[in-house]
């Protein structure tokens, strides 16, 4: 008898569940952005429960990332798909030349979850580094290229880089408001407020990319973090 009773609260807890989620997907019921995982995701918006779940959806979908990207604050254009010097493909990527409160030290090709990731990446974490650690924003991020048709660390019996594709970039330091410029130079000097900072930016990386690839993975990184949205999850 029981057991009869504990089925049929699950099968009514089960049925209230769907009947209140069509609800919300069918906008009978509508809850703020930040608890409606149909919502789409705003990486300008404070993070809520939802946010890392809308993240990763959005990052396999298309349509969903274009949307997202076009209320990020990115300044951007579609490029056409095209063969890249080298002869690796581009498909789906964009030019991006600045976001609303930072500007790059030059245009770069990105796909559009690696320009999502850097635009999530800025807004949740990399400002908010600054602001603790500096009471300043960050105005500029230098980087030394996304898109370069070749393979892992230049080796010919290496898999493709993730370069290859656009869907990589190597952010080497970030200049704040004051004129300030923080380089990964900085990145030995642990205790100091730079070295601090750094490594929020590090962690920050590591929750907005696949891959995050800093000094501490190998000399090849030590002056740069490589960050890309590829098949791997890698904090180092």
């Amino acid at each position: 008898m029981i057991a009869r009773i504990v089925g049929w609260l699950v099968l009514a807890s089960l049925a209230g569940a769907i009947a209140f989620g069509y609800a919300v997907y069918s906008k009978r019921i509508v809850l703020p952005e930040r608890y409606d995982p149909f919502a789409p995701l705003d990486v300008r918006a404070p993070q809520g429960p939802l946010t890392r779940f809308k993240l990763w959806r959005t990052m396999h979908d298309a349509q969903r990332c274009d949307a997202s990207l076009a209320r990020s604050g990115l300044v951007y254009r579609e490029m056409a798909d095209a063969t890249g010097a080298g002869g690796c493909e581009l498909k789906d990527v964009v030019r991006v030349t600045q976001s609303e409160d930072i500007r790059f030290s030059a245009p770069f090709l990105a796909t559009c979850p690696l320009a999502l990731g850097l635009a999530y990446f800025e807004h949740q974490y990399l400002q908010p580094a600054a602001l603790d650690s500096y009471g300043e924003r960050v105005a500029r991020i230098e980087h030394v290229g996304s898109y370069a048709c070749r393979n892992v660390n230049h080796q010919q019996d290496t898999a493709l880089s993730q370069h290859a594709s656009a869907n990589a970039i190597d952010l080497t330091g970030f200049v704040l408001d004051d004129g300030r410029r923080i380089t990964l130079a900085r990145w030995d000097d642990a205790a100091s407020p730079d070295g601090q900072f750094l490594r929020r930016v590090r962690e920050g990386a590591c929750r907005s990319f696949d891959t995050t690839l800093g000094p501490d993975y190998n000399a090849l990184h030590k002056t740069h973090f490589h960050v890309d949205m590829g098949p791997y999850r890698v904090c180092r």
